[in-house]
């Protein structure tokens, strides 16, 4: 069975989106993705609004299973915080009225899911998605590349049960970040 997320990486001026399907084998796959963008001389309910239809026509067109949207997290700069946390609210409640579960992560989560270090650069995981996703040219600009990352890492976080070979045929498909996750893994359910 084919897990379908959405992933959204949240935020007033780009908001991320992107759509993969991810099968048990944790192969993943690109649906599509993209940025909404508002201005700051608009006001805050119309930025907000436009993010709101877009997500709703997102959540219509692709119908994902789950939404994984970025985990707020503390900053200097308050505003940006409040930004992030405002189009966050926005997002989860479209996911919730149509009965869409929602998964936040944390930054770190994300890339260490990723790339195996949860201290990466956003090139970093750029590059891995791509690779990851099986892409000619990688996803830009780098906030599409981030919802993208927070919906690969949400399929193989919840893994439904489906355990990945890390070595033996098809392992050489496996990217290291996924070959390190499914090792985790594996050896975690050993010392169960």
């Amino acid at each position: 069975m084919t897990l379908r997320v959405l992933g959204v990486d949240p935020g007033l001026t780009r908001c991320g989106i992107g759509v993969v399907d991810v099968e048990k084998n944790r192969r993943a796959t690109l649906v599509a993705f993209g940025v909404v963008g508002t201005t700051p001389d608009e006001s805050l309910d119309q930025r907000l609004l436009v993010i709101a239809t877009s997500i709703d026509d997102w959540l219509d067109r692709y119908e994902p299973n789950v939404l994984a949207v970025e985990r707020v997290f503390s900053q200097l700069n308050v505003s940006t915080v409040m930004g992030v946390a405002q189009a966050s609210g926005v997002v989860i409640a479209a996911a919730a009225r149509r009965g869409i579960p929602v998964a936040l992560h944390t930054p770190s989560e994300v890339k260490a899911a990723v790339t195996g270090s949860g201290t990466s650069n956003k090139d970093a995981v750029t590059k891995l998605v791509t690779k990851i996703l099986r892409l000619d040219a990688p996803p830009r600009p780098a906030d599409a590349a981030d919802a993208l990352a927070l919906a690969i890492t949400h399929a193989w976080r919840a893994g439904g049960g489906a355990a990945v070979a890390t070595t033996g045929p098809g392992s050489q498909s496996l990217t290291p970040a996924q070959r390190a996750w499914a090792e985790a893994e594996a050896k975690a359910r050993r010392a169960r």
